[in-house]
């Protein structure tokens, strides 16, 4: 069920990726048009670029959401297997073959050590997808990049001020906040 759930997720994050993309390949269209036809379609380009700019949003939140969920399926299926094993040990140590007791305490280890590894590399994950904000100069280098590459001189594209607030959202860092607060209760019950 977890994997339908993680399924729909990815499903739906590409979905929105796709509709933002849209949003722009119009928006590029109206572009094209004469000077008459643009100011006509002015107020539909601008809704349509905050509308792409939201559907990008909400993909990103639901792709943190999907690693969340596959975060807790891999749990899930590292916990199964150590029930197993206890299992096993317990019916080892009811027959107190020290072979077989040996062998299962190895493998508890072993299990516990994937689980340590796995653990460490969900929290790297989970820390890297609920960040709101990237780093001013990894963003201002690939809006470079990008520029670069488009053969595009990035400041007279942009208006001033924008670099200082690229990647931040007042109402998306307070969402977290909120959500933060409640996992955090959650966890504690």
């Amino acid at each position: 069920m977890s994997t339908e759930h993680l399924f729909n997720l990815k499903f739906a994050a590409k979905e929105l990726e796709r509709n933002a993309k849209k949003c722009e390949k119009e928006e590029k269209a109206i572009q094209k048009n004469n000077l008459e036809g643009a100011r006509i379609h002015a107020e539909n380009s601008i809704r349509q670029k905050n509308q792409a700019l939201n559907y990008l949003r909400m993909a990103s939140r639901v792709d943190a959401v999907a690693s969340r969920v596959q975060t807790a399926v891999t749990t899930k299926k590292v916990t199964s297997s150590m029930a197993g094993v206890v299992k096993s040990m317990d019916a080892a140590m009811k027959s107190m073959n020290l072979e077989k007791i040996s062998g299962l305490m190895d493998k508890f280890e072993k299990q516990f050590e994937d689980l340590d590894v796995q653990a460490s590399c969900m929290e790297d994950t989970m820390s890297s997808t609920t960040t709101v904000t990237a780093p001013q100069h990894e963003v201002e280098g690939l809006m470079q990049q990008v520029a670069d590459e488009a053969g595009l001189e990035l400041n007279m594209e942009l208006p001033q001020g924008v670099n200082s607030t690229i990647g931040q959202s007042t109402t998306a860092s307070t969402e977290q906040d909120e959500l933060t607060q409640r996992l955090a209760k959650l966890r504690q019950l």
